[in-house]
């Protein structure tokens, strides 16, 4: 790069600089009522002695405690679906049906109507999993199954079956749910 060259393109920054990036820096400093603000407080909103100062700020939560810092568990709290044992082992067991609605958030899996052969009987089932605790238990899980027998594509009853199929699906997930908090913990223990 050459002489001229060089002092054109550095020029071109220093505009490029003034033009475009100062303007975002100065929008920023803009308040919610449209008037500048600097960074930093306003000394007349705060009390003058430190004491009363770490007070108010404490009733307002902005404050920590040393104590709060070196205790409770270390790294991250994190909520993703592949972290969670009940929900892998509910979406493996009923992998093989059609999935209407699923919310890792909401707590809730629904299948869409599942028939292993529509064209003998007319007869669907749909699956509902309500997740009420992440813990792998006996009570952390809500599964309703309901039954679609249909004449014809207009002729359809729909009714909740309360048979051995949802004790037996909350035994299989329970399951899968228990050997994946092992494989986890193992790994965990490996890791370590």
């Amino acid at each position: 790069m050459n002489r001229e060259t060089k002092t054109k393109y550095q020029s071109f920054l220093r505009i490029f600089t003034i033009l475009f990036i100062l303007p975002i820096f100065l929008i920023s400093c803009k308040g919610p009522d449209g008037k500048f603000k600097l960074p930093g407080g306003d000394a007349r909103k705060f009390p003058a002695d430190p004491e009363l100062r770490v007070k108010k700020n404490l009733e307002e939560g902005r404050g920590f405690k040393i104590n709060d810092a070196f205790s409770g568990p270390k790294g991250g709290v994190f909520d993703f679906a592949s972290s969670n044992e009940l929900w892998r082992a509910s979406l493996d067991t009923i992998d093989f049906m059609p999935l209407s609605s699923v919310n890792y958030s909401g707590g809730i899996i629904i299948t869409d109507w599942y028939a292993a052969d529509q064209s003998l009987s007319g007869e669907s089932i749909k699956i509902s999993i309500r997740f009420l605790t992440n813990e792998v238990r006996a009570d952390a899980l809500d599964i309703k199954v309901f039954n679609r027998k249909c004449n014809n594509m207009s002729n359809c009853v729909i009714k909740e079956i309360n048979d051995e199929l949802a004790p037996e699906l909350k035994k299989q997930i329970l399951k899968k749910a228990t050997l994946y908090k092992q494989e986890a913990e193992n790994k965990d223990k490996k890791d370590n």
